[in-house]
């Protein structure tokens, strides 16, 4: 794929509608770089001029911050809105609810002032505005999935119509699992935990969520976020039982189901 970079289009005098903040996951991890190749493919057919920073682009230090180490997560943030400032972005969408979070409300307080958009947020503009349309004979109508609330998403930004309305513009069933939105059940990876093993107890906590998505018996597990998208995962591909049902990130299953 061909996709400009902020570099590129300042040095044509071009300025993109939209950044595209693609995150650490989302460059280096290979299970979450098919995440943004779905979404960068959808704002191709959309027609959306945007751009990234590419190489420029830093981690947000968000996992910095929730680790404890203020002093990495300032000056990585730094670094960033010294960036941005320099191109005088104003809009940014990401696919990763932890750079979501961290660029809306931890940045401005360090000088970096943007509109910050999730992506599901974005997908739900596209399809109401029309400049993405689904499929009417689209693999997924008739479907039933399930979907999970990322914790940055929904209790810490309130965040959780936007996907539901995206899933259910495809014709499918939308099945909750028991604890959903504002009683979701973390997967696990949030406040740094990503990067360390989890202390001891009885069950891993991803385990436990994977079992409460598997209990609704779809056809898939729905996700927003590529640290949800690998915690779930495991937790499924674990057990001891084994099954076939996928982990996908809202922006490929409307990848697959758009004309």
């Amino acid at each position: 794929m061909k996709v400009n970079t902020m570099a590129e289009m300042a040095a044509s005098g071009q300025t993109p509608d939209v950044l595209f903040w693609v995150g650490c996951a989302g460059s280096f991890d290979q299970r979450a770089q098919k995440i943004t190749k779905a979404f960068a493919t959808i704002l191709e057919k959309a027609g959306i001029h945007y751009a990234i920073l590419g190489k420029e682009e830093a981690c947000t230090g968000d996992p910095a911050r929730r680790a404890g180490n203020e002093f990495m997560f300032q000056m990585m943030a730094y670094q960033n809105i010294q960036i941005l400032n320099g191109y005088g972005i104003q809009k940014i969408v990401t696919t990763c609810p932890h750079c979501f979070n961290t660029l809306k409300n931890e940045y401005p307080v360090l000088g970096g002032n943007y509109e910050v958009i999730h992506h599901t947020q974005f997908l739900q503009e596209l399809i109401e505005s029309g400049k993405i349309k689904i499929t009417d004979s689209n693999e997924w109508a008739g479907k039933t999935i399930t979907y999970h609330d990322s914790c940055y998403l929904g209790r810490s930004n309130g965040i959780y119509e936007a996907p539901r309305k995206v899933l259910e513009s495809l014709s499918l069933e939308l099945k909750e699992m028991k604890r959903c939105k504002s009683n979701g059940l973390c997967c696990g990876a949030g406040g740094a935990q990503m990067f360390k093993e989890e202390e001891k107890g009885d069950q891993r906590v991803n385990t436990e969520r994977a079992n409460e998505a598997l209990e609704t018996k779809t056809s898939c597990v729905a996700s927003a976020c590529p640290f949800c998208n690998t915690m779930l995962s495991d937790g499924i591909n674990n057990r001891a039982e084994a099954t076939s049902t996928p982990v996908l990130d809202i922006a490929e299953i409307v990848a697959q189901a758009i004309q």
